[in-house]
């Protein structure tokens, strides 16, 4: 049986973390008794993030804590990868915005020898988000035209925060792609599998937005527009 690895990447999260921890656990000891490990990765947590992870890693002895200094999620999920020892290694929100039903999906999907990645969708037909913010919409549909015209990309929803890796496939990405630090780093992935050829699936989730998570969209745009430009020179001039 596949033994799967779920990273949280997590910030100044004391209010949640606890709860996600304790509901994953619950579910994975249902579903994926003995083939299972947690590993929260803190990304410079100033309140009391580090103690309840602390705490946590004491209760569970499939929970793990690494702390790092600085911010981002695709540090985070770097850093879960180069720990991993299971098949399967991914990463999803501690607030369990998607449904965590969805991790029998991705187990059923990784059955197909075939599939290398499954990356869920919230702009799938099939797809049911609630409380989603108009301009956090109007970002990932804005975010997903831009990489259909810049690169072709097949992928929808390059930015949603359900991705799963077969251990040997995201090892072997993680050298090509740039040091990015945030969510960006996350949809490069996707991009040069896609290019390598790799086979992804991506499944349509249920989606519940966090009304208490902050974005920056200004910033985040600005990110992404950077970001794109960079991969856009690479694949377009500095190769030729």
């Amino acid at each position: 049986m596949r033994t799967i690895q779920i990273v949280f990447p997590v910030l100044n999260e004391e209010r949640r973390l606890k709860k996600g921890i304790m509901k994953t656990v619950e579910y994975m000891e249902q579903n994926f008794a003995g083939r299972y490990r947690l590993m929260i990765v803190d990304n410079g947590s100033e309140d009391g993030t580090a103690e309840i992870a602390g705490e946590l890693t004491q209760i569970y002895d499939r929970v793990s804590y690494l702390r790092l200094a600085e911010k981002g999620v695709g540090l985070a999920l770097r850093a879960g990868v180069r720990e991993n020892t299971c098949d399967i290694v991914g990463y999803m929100d501690i607030d369990l915005s998607t449904s965590l039903d969805h991790l029998k999906e991705v187990d059923r999907a990784f059955h197909d020898p075939a599939v290398q990645i499954v990356n869920g969708s919230r702009l799938s037909r099939d797809s049911v988000v609630t409380g989603r913010k108009p301009l956090r919409n109007l970002t990932s549909h804005g975010f997903r035209l831009m990489m259909k015209l810049l690169f072709g990309m097949k992928i929808d929803d390059a930015l949603c925060g359900f991705k799963f890796f077969r251990r040997e496939t995201i090892e072997s990405l993680m050298p090509h792609c740039s040091d990015t630090p945030g969510w960006f780093y996350c949809a490069e992935l996707l991009l040069r599998a896609e290019r390598a050829g790799i086979v992804i699936r991506e499944i349509p989730v249920t989606w519940q937005d966090d009304y208490d998570t902050t974005v920056h969209v200004g910033r985040l745009v600005r990110t992404y527009l950077a970001q794109m430009a960079r991969l856009y020179a690479e694949f377009h001039f500095y190769r030729r």
